[in-house]
């Protein structure tokens, strides 16, 4: 790691020494160049006595991977298979609500929960819940409000990509992304990368109940529907990382998503392989929605798939602490992916080390 970052370094380690964190990996490339990649903790239990942490690691992050999911279905529209301003039932002739491909990806379609009350098991019925989905009634007039696609962003986005192209929205991210820019990340892992997961673990034992909220309120409905996506018991199981959940289980090392900002922040080129426009990218990162979110409880700006901040940066942060993002006025990627949930302030830390280096 070149010294100039050194503060980063010591940042990173910080946060271990002072119990704030116990597993995790941090990436960051400047200038088109990687010059952070650290790893820390470990992979399995919270204490000193379980496997380190590797830089193969992979980890749940969350909302993270909703940008990731959004992808996919960019990529069909890059090349004309999709309209962004035509109906979602173009595509998908069952789905009720009179959304757009833009609505879903900006996430003021109306359907921040899934309707029907499903157990965790649900979690791997992708015919299911997608198909709760089309039955549904938006919660608002599509196009009026956003509220955060919490656990239904990856369906909707992904039934779309599966009616148009065929595969999963799993499958597609292996072989037309992650695939052809090397990029260690997916959704629906084999038992093989299942092995290389890290368990995640409460910050304190009160967060689950904390990041729902007051029961039966919007936010409680979105992100407690499947029931688990909150119990570390289920988040751990096979029946988690085996399944496709794209609004919030990307399994992913902190490389992989720098690796991915770095190309979009390239104008959608990496390694010399071209896998999107420039004018796909500009279109997915430019603001789509800016006001108030009924889900998050506070103004957002959403692009397709992600969200832009007064910096201008543009990416995705997780319940629990993951982050990655590209900033084009500073000319930097960043990637943080943690197994110990509890709040932003860590990455909110790490990014003044690196700001007041730069």
């Amino acid at each position: 790691m070149h010294a100039r970052f050194a503060p980063v370094r010591d940042c990173f380690h910080d946060l271990f020494t002072a119990g704030r964190e116990t597993g995790a990996s941090l990436t960051i490339w400047y200038d088109g160049q990687p010059v952070v990649d650290l790893v820390g903790g470990c992979r399995t239990g919270a204490g000193h006595d379980g496997e380190p942490w590797r830089p193969d690691t992979l980890v749940n992050v969350y909302s993270a991977g909703k940008p990731v999911a959004a992808l996919c279905l960019l990529m069909l529209v890059d090349q004309g298979k999709v309209d962004l301003d035509a109906p979602v039932a173009r595509y998908w002739p069952e789905f009720r609500t009179p959304a757009s491909v833009r609505q879903v990806l900006s996430h003021t379609a109306g359907l921040p929960a899934f309707p029907v009350p499903r157990p965790a098991a649900a979690i791997a019925d992708w015919a299911l819940l997608a198909g709760d989905l089309a039955a549904a009634d938006p919660e608002w007039p599509p196009g009026s409000v956003a509220g955060e696609h919490a656990w239904t962003y990856g369906h909707l986005v992904g039934e779309v990509v599966r009616r148009v192209d065929g595969r999963s929205v799993g499958r597609f991210l292996a072989e037309e992304i992650a695939g052809r820019w090397q990029l260690d990340l997916g959704f629906g892992l084999a038992e093989a990368d299942q092995r290389r997961c890290a368990d995640l673990r409460y910050g304190d034992p009160g967060w689950p109940s904390r990041k729902l909220g007051a029961p039966g309120a919007l936010r409680a409905r979105a992100m407690g529907n499947p029931a688990g996506g909150l119990d570390v018991a289920v988040l751990n199981s096979p029946l988690w990382r085996g399944a496709e959940m794209p609004a919030v289980n990307l399994h992913t090392t902190s490389a992989g998503l720098a690796r991915l900002y770095t190309g979009l922040l390239a104008g959608g080129v990496l390694d010399g392989v071209r896998l999107f426009s420039p004018e796909l990218v500009a279109e997915a990162t430019r603001v789509q929605y800016d006001g108030p979110d009924l889900v998050l409880g506070n103004p957002v700006q959403w692009t397709l798939g992600m969200q832009r901040e007064p910096d201008d940066s543009w990416g995705m942060g997780g319940l629990g602490g993951s982050s990655a993002w590209a900033d084009p006025e500073r000319g930097y990627t960043f990637a943080y992916a943690t197994a110990h949930l509890a709040e932003h302030d860590r990455v909110d830390e790490l990014v003044e080390a690196l700001h007041s280096v730069l």
